[in-house]
């Protein structure tokens, strides 16, 4: 059952006349996270009590002693406008613990970082952890509409600034070189190869740059996207509080003679873990249930956090809103959607 904590607001930033950053007074001893990962706010409704909403941390675990989101106005954004009109120094709020996938496994390795509007979330945390903590050298194409639209315009200029010939960013400005092209990004990603991506945005430059990079040679596994979907549920319904003691100790419904198991071997963090593997339970839950701590957020198929590779046999996934046909064609699968299909399975998450 998940956890969520009740944080207090230390302060609310400006980043721009549509975007804020909201700082909490909690520091990472009691939350602690990877640069890149997010947070999953309790937002109140009138309508249904309250929804879900996940937002990018900004803040580094490094260099900044406490975690942060920024959150851009939307116009039909109903959560994202609320945060913006209503939350000041000394709201409250619940949070899940951070979470999410996109990460570099090395903070030492060069990096090619790819932004668009508040797609800088993320990134930004990347950025400032890498620089930090790091040798390699990080360079961010950074989208936007305008100069005026640019998040962190002021702190991108100071960091630059601070780590001469470790950071190069590109601005790419709407109202002055028109939308980016596919040519053109393929050209700024074929002048840092061997480097890992990462990539953060609206879905339509997520798009073309990620055929950019492939076509300028990177390997799949070397780009990393983060995507966003609405949830279709709310977590914080079943979510209880962080600090309340509670067990559970029933055993729980399910069938010992349940028809057509497959056997399941999965490799992650470098072992290798053999199961029974049940045809009506999901892949994530029974790695859960053997104690194997894999990777996931959602568990709707919206959100790629528990994204694997089936390297033998076949599974059928129930829903899929996130994967495209070009990683499904590479054997990229949702655990948290996975059935198995042939009585043996091989699943590889490094």
């Amino acid at each position: 059952m998940p956890e969520f904590h009740r944080l207090r607001v230390a302060e609310v930033v400006e980043e721009t006349a549509d975007a804020r950053s909201v700082v909490f007074d909690v520091d990472t001893t009691r939350l602690p996270y990877r640069p890149g990962q997010f947070l999953t706010l309790r937002i109140p409704s009138d309508r249904c009590g309250s929804v879900a909403r996940a937002y990018s941390l900004s803040s580094s675990p490094v260099t900044d002693g406490r975690l942060a989101v920024t959150v851009k106005r939307t116009a039909d954004g109903y959560a994202s406008n609320w945060i913006c009109d209503n939350v000041t120094a000394g709201t409250e709020i619940d949070v899940l613990e951070p979470a999410g996938v996109f990460t570099p496994k090395s903070l030492e390795e060069d990096l090619l970082l790819f932004a668009a509007g508040s797609g800088i979330t993320p990134i930004m945390s990347i950025l400032k952890t890498a620089l930090a903590t790091g040798s390699g050298k990080v360079v961010l194409v950074y989208a936007n509409r305008d100069e005026k639209s640019v998040i962190f315009a002021r702190e991108l200029t100071e960091l630059t600034a601070a780590h001469p010939g470790r950071l190069v960013v590109l601005h790419w400005l709407e109202s002055v070189q028109g939308l980016p092209t596919p040519e053109a990004l393929q050209s700024l990603a074929g002048a840092f190869p061997d480097r890992e991506a990462f990539l953060c945005g609206p879905k339509p430059f997520m798009d073309a740059t990620r055929r950019a990079l492939r076509e300028a040679g990177f390997a799949k596994s070397a780009i990393h996207l983060e995507r966003f979907a609405s949830l279709a549920g709310n977590p914080f319904d079943t979510a209880t509080p962080a600090d309340a003691s509670t067990e559970q100790n029933g055993p729980e419904d399910t069938e010992s003679d349940a028809p057509e198991d497959a056997v399941v071997e999965v490799t992650i963090d470098g072992e290798s873990h053999t199961f029974t593997w049940p045809a009506d339970k999901r892949l994530l839950d029974l790695l859960k249930e053997n104690g194997i701590q894999a990777p996931s957020s959602c568990s709707e198929g919206i959100c790629a956090a528990c994204e694997c590779r089936v390297t033998e046999g076949e599974v059928t996934m129930v829903n899929n809103q996130v994967l495209e046909q070009e990683d499904l064609d590479d054997g990229y699968r949702l655990a948290c959607q996975s059935l198995p299909k042939t009585p043996k399975v091989k699943v590889d998450y490094d």
